[in-house]
Parts: structure tokens; C-alpha cells; sequence
């Protein structure tokens, strides 16, 4: 166990729409991004996302049942996306903003796009599944979980666990 200091690793943060994964418990990851501009629409078929704004402030539009609206975030806001909702965060200026998601979680769902981040555990474990239809047994022994794949991808970024 450790404690992670969020205006610390923020400040490491250089760029924009990259999520950083800072912990994991029961399969979920807590990560850290910072936003600036529009992102993609899109949508997750099966992840439910939960935005919690650490610093600034962000608008979460949505497109639903054949209308939009917009709901702006603020400092110490949070805001639960269900899935299936097809959903744009737009940020004016800066935003620090902590996401809860399942590990499967791609930042972009349904599209594939420039603001696409292939690195991550999930998509590696997505790949093997779409190739081979399972995991490796070497994993699987290795890991005792047919989802683990540390050691394959698991670098440090911000001094926080990532994979």
C-alpha cells in the first residue's frame, strides 16, 4: 500500500487526452488525464466511466434518444456515464481530471481514432482474446488469472503502476 499524490502526478502530466493509471482495485483502474479541446463521440458497449474533476472544469455532452445536451463538471464534481450513452468531454482550458473505469475500458469505446491509446493492458488483453479466443497458459500459470497479462506490458509511468 502506498499513497499517490494527485497535484503531484498531474504535474508530470505533459499532454492531453492520454489517461495515466495511478491504482487498480477489483478490476478497475483509477486514472489520471488531463484534458484540453474536444474529444472524440463515442460510446462503451459494456463499461460504465465515472469523470471526477480534481482541477478546472469540463462539459460532458451527450447524444441520446436522438437529442444532445451538455452538463458541465466543476472542481470536486464527479459524473457516471453509463454505457451505452454516446458521450463527448470538451474542456476551454485545463482540466485535471481522475477517471474510474474497468481495466477493459478503451478511452475511445467504439471508435478508432488519433485520441486512441492502444498501449494499455486492456487492449493487449483485447487482441489476444480477438486472435486466439483465450489467453496464453504461460499467463494463465504464471498469473493464476486468465486476465493478468503484468507481465507482458506492465511499465511504471508517474511512478504509478501502469500496464
Amino acid at each position: 500500500m502506498h499513497k499517490i499524490n494527485l497535484a503531484e502526478k498531474f504535474s508530470l502530466i505533459k499532454d492531453h487526452w492520454n489517461p495515466r493509471i495511478a491504482g487498480e482495485l477489483n478490476g478497475q483502474y483509477l486514472k489520471l488525464v488531463k484534458f484540453q479541446g474536444p474529444f472524440t463521440w463515442h460510446h462503451h458497449e459494456n463499461e460504465d466511466e465515472m469523470f471526477f474533476v480534481v482541477k478546472g472544469r469540463f462539459r460532458m455532452d451527450f447524444r441520446e434518444d436522438g437529442s444532445e445536451r451538455a452538463e458541465w463538471i466543476e472542481p470536486g464534481e464527479f459524473i457516471i456515464v453509463p454505457r451505452g450513452v454516446e458521450h463527448r468531454p470538451f474542456a476551454e482550458e485545463e482540466c485535471e481530471v481522475l477517471l474510474f473505469e474497468p481495466a477493459t475500458t478503451l478511452n475511445t469505446g467504439n471508435v478508432e481514432d488519433e485520441f486512441t491509446r492502444k498501449s494499455t493492458r486492456a487492449n493487449l488483453i483485447r487482441r489476444l482474446h480477438r486472435l486466439h479466443r483465450s489467453v496464453p497458459k504461460a499467463v494463465a500459470l504464471r498469473s493464476g488469472r486468465q486476465d493478468d497479462l503484468s507481465g507482458f506490458a506492465r511499465h511504471n509511468v508517474l511512478g504509478c503502476r501502469s500496464r
